[in-house]
């Protein structure tokens, strides 16, 4: 009998949606709400750390950002050797030791006694955060048919915000005790990796490029319900040419891709940048308008709350209108819903009213932000995937350092109404940055195909 060749690009985009499959977008997720909650570690303890250090906030915050702004410095430099790293080695393998690494840093905070210690120490642990995403992205998309590509990348990333939320309540039940709090930020993760480096297998793409990993990947799609003898032999049509081609940011604007990378790096750049000033500012600009701290922190949680919704029915619309109709009509409303900040008063005696925007603003940032992980992960192909995300996400990140600043200029300048201005430029250069994109991803027309996405 003759070797049977696999597509495995075909089997994936065309196959079945399946329970395994689902099981493995779970995994991935989890890795994601763990990076969520660890990315908002340090923010809600900084109040604690000022009491017990004796220290004012001043030295949390400057020079240049302090260690507040280290974290996110080193999540833009872990995204882009993350996202290549993904594509030499594998994205699962890169991913568990991303994990392992942001993990172990946090734990290390729980015994430090100087700022200087714990700037190093989160700095270290951002290069582990920066290098998850990209890498759960990747495996996310390649896990899955086609049709379900855009549902399962975000409903991986939309874990962010959730892990945000999580980290809100884990600091009300332990804080002021904020040792235990980075014990168990770091010790979770752990766990979770050693279970999930024997739960998760490696993208079946990368797989198919690398012969010495046929027999697991004969496996696996054996889990996935295909009949494949055991003297298969495979390929995938997108990466025939190209797979033994190490990834470069250059590949990035090869190919006709130069419009789609320039569009993604900036609506990265501006979508952070926006997401980042309400998650920096909006409880102290709230708390400085006269409320009450919970209820600023509330504001935040509302916020995070509609991120988990808007990103959710966000990925359901681009299965049915496709992302460039869903992502720039999102992007359109947003604008709306900040021009409606700009003008409410922004007092204690509307927070009805203003807990509703803040659900409905934030679903709408949120949900641009996160459905552009399905888009880079639909625009760049297999062999160049965990780059082009892992890239874009990095220059997202300058948006994130960058978003304490820009939140402060702008109260300084125009006050509050100043201030919810930003979400408006933000997602206007957003809209314009989605707008240049070329591939973007065409809606589901088949309604076989509908049914069977359901």
């Amino acid at each position: 009998m003759g070797m049977k060749t696999v597509d495995v690009g075909q089997v994936l985009d065309e196959g079945n949606w399946s329970g395994y499959q689902k099981l493995l977008i779970f995994g991935a997720a989890l890795t994601i709400v763990l990076d969520g909650i660890d990315n908002q570690l340090l923010g809600n303890a900084v109040s604690t750390l000022m009491t017990d250090w004796n220290l004012p906030r001043s030295a949390f915050t400057t020079p240049f950002g302090g260690v507040l702004a280290l974290s996110p410095v080193g999540m833009m430099i872990g995204g882009a050797i993350g996202g290549m790293l993904g594509d030499r080695i594998g994205r699962r393998n890169t991913l568990m030791f991303c994990v392992v690494a942001f993990a172990v840093f946090t734990l290390c905070i729980s015994s430090v006694n100087t700022v200087a210690m714990l700037g190093v120490l989160r700095f270290l642990s951002g290069l582990g955060l920066g290098g998850a995403m990209p890498n759960a992205a990747a495996l996310a998309s390649e896990y899955v048919p086609r049709r379900k590509r855009p549902f399962a990348v975000t409903l991986t990333i939309v874990c962010i915000p959730l892990g945000g939320t999580i980290a809100g309540y884990l600091s009300g039940a332990v804080l002021p005790n904020w040792r235990t709090f980075f014990v168990l930020g770091g010790t979770i993760p752990l766990v979770l990796a050693a279970v999930l480096f024997q739960v998760l297998p490696e993208s079946p793409r990368f797989m198919a490029g690398h012969r010495d990993r046929w027999p697991e990947l004969i496996r696996m799609i054996r889990r996935l319900g295909h009949v494949v003898p055991d003297d298969a032999t495979f390929f995938e049509t997108a990466t025939e040419r190209q797979v033994h081609k190490k990834a470069s940011i250059r590949d990035l604007f090869k190919g006709g891709l130069s419009f789609d990378t320039i569009g993604l790096f900036g609506a990265f750049f501006f979508g952070l940048l926006g997401n980042y000033v309400a998650i920096f500012l909006l409880p102290s600009t709230l708390t400085a308008a006269g409320f009450a701290p919970g209820a600023a922190s509330n504001a935040l949680g509302s916020w995070n709350l509609g991120g988990v919704m808007g990103a959710i029915i966000g990925a359901l619309v681009i299965q049915r209108l496709g992302s460039r109709t869903t992502m720039l009509t999102m992007s359109a409303l947003a604008i709306v819903c900040a021009f409606v900040l700009m003008n409410s008063r922004i007092e204690p005696s509307n927070v009805m009213t203003l807990t509703m925007m803040f659900i409905l603003t934030g679903g709408l940032v949120n949900g641009v932000q996160t459905t552009m992980y399905a888009l880079a992960a639909h625009v760049y192909p297999t062999e160049i995937r965990g780059t082009g995300i892992g890239s874009a996400v990095a220059v997202g990140r300058i948006g994130n350092v960058l978003a304490a600043y820009t939140g402060a200029f702008a109260l300084d300048a125009g006050g509050v109404s100043g201030y919810f201005s930003t979400f408006a430029l933000t997602m206007g250069a957003t809209l314009i940055c989605l707008a240049l994109v070329r591939r973007h991803i065409a809606p589901t027309t088949n309604r076989e195909e509908l049914r069977s996405a359901a």
